[in-house]
């Protein structure tokens, strides 16, 4: 009895581990592959699988998801400058060729890897490195067709390849920095010695301009005070009988003499420096007007 027990009990304990390794699960985006005694049975998808226990073997998995490798090389540019171009290679292995991407290369990345590198240094070195910043669109195109080319044959796909940063030398970079740093400096000395031209041109506009109106009013208030001594001596001469211009122009210079000797003493601060001004001094300085006044009367007269 105590025997059938034990035998009953190993029977139930296999059995529990014959189903045990029967079952597996596989997750998703994500196959097994499957071999029986070291031979490959099939491609088992995401999900409860089924196997026979202890004939066949879960030998590995393949990733359905796209998988990103940055691949870094260092080259020469045309004109000799060397420098690191690091490209992003996103790829994913094809489901219909799962056997492929498995068995037939060891290491993805490595073989990736060793292609990208070919094609940049096959092509970087035909490219200036100021060219190269431009172009760098053109190398990664290069990269993804040349190693999609090859990389189907092994089962995968490359989605995209990206150059995502190119990083000359330190020296090199420095220099760049300094030739562009000069040219800003230039172009900012060349404006700002413009907007100080402009200036200065419109500060002499304004100044020809100031004076024109200046000129202008002088006229037009010389202009006023003889329209005004002119309506003065009429009147005086009406109201006066016998009164001449000349009477009337010393009468009108010797008031303004004193209004302006009256102004001068209500200003206790003054560097005005006092001429004669007797009634003999007064004669004298209408003479000389007068004299000028004359003078520059036939001056006119010889022009016209």
């Amino acid at each position: 009895m105590e025997f059938a027990i034990i035998i009953v009990c190993v029977v139930l304990f296999a059995a529990v581990i014959i189903l045990a390794t029967s079952f597996f699960t596989v997750k998703q985006q994500t196959v097994a592959i499957v071999e029986r005694f070291g031979k490959f049975v099939r491609v088992a998808s995401s999900g409860l699988n089924l196997k026979m226990p202890f004939v066949d073997n879960i030998r590995g998995y393949v990733s359905l998801r796209v998988q990103q490798l940055d691949v870094r090389a260092e080259t020469k540019t045309l004109d000799n400058v060397f420098v690191h171009v690091v490209v992003s290679v996103q790829y994913y292995a094809l489901p219909e060729k799962v056997y492929d991407a498995f068995y037939r290369l060891n290491d993805p990345s490595i073989q990736i890897n060793s292609y990208v590198f070919d094609v940049i240094r096959s092509r970087v070195p035909k490219i200036n490195l100021d060219d190269l910043f431009e172009k760098k669109d053109e190398i990664a195109y290069a990269v993804k067709n040349e190693l999609n080319e090859t990389m189907k044959n092994f089962g995968f796909e490359i989605l995209n390849a990206l150059v995502t940063d190119i990083e000359p030398d330190a020296k090199v970079k420095e220099s760049m920095n300094e030739i562009n740093s000069a040219q800003r400096l230039r172009i900012a000395a060349n404006e700002k010695g413009e907007a100080e031209k402009i200036l200065k041109v419109k500060s002499a506009e304004a100044e020809a301009m100031s004076k024109a109106l200046q000129g202008k009013g002088i006229a037009d208030q010389r202009k006023a005070i003889i329209e005004g001594l002119r309506e003065s001596v009429d009147e005086f001469q009406k109201s006066i009988q016998g009164s001449t211009p000349q009477d009337v122009m010393n009468l009108v210079l010797l008031t303004q003499y004193f209004d302006t000797l009256k102004e001068i003493g209500q200003s206790s601060h003054t560097n005005t420096i006092l001429l004669p001004h007797s009634p003999a001094g007064m004669t004298d300085i209408a003479n000389q007007i007068r004299d000028a006044m004359i003078v520059s009367g036939e001056v006119n007269k010889n022009r016209e």
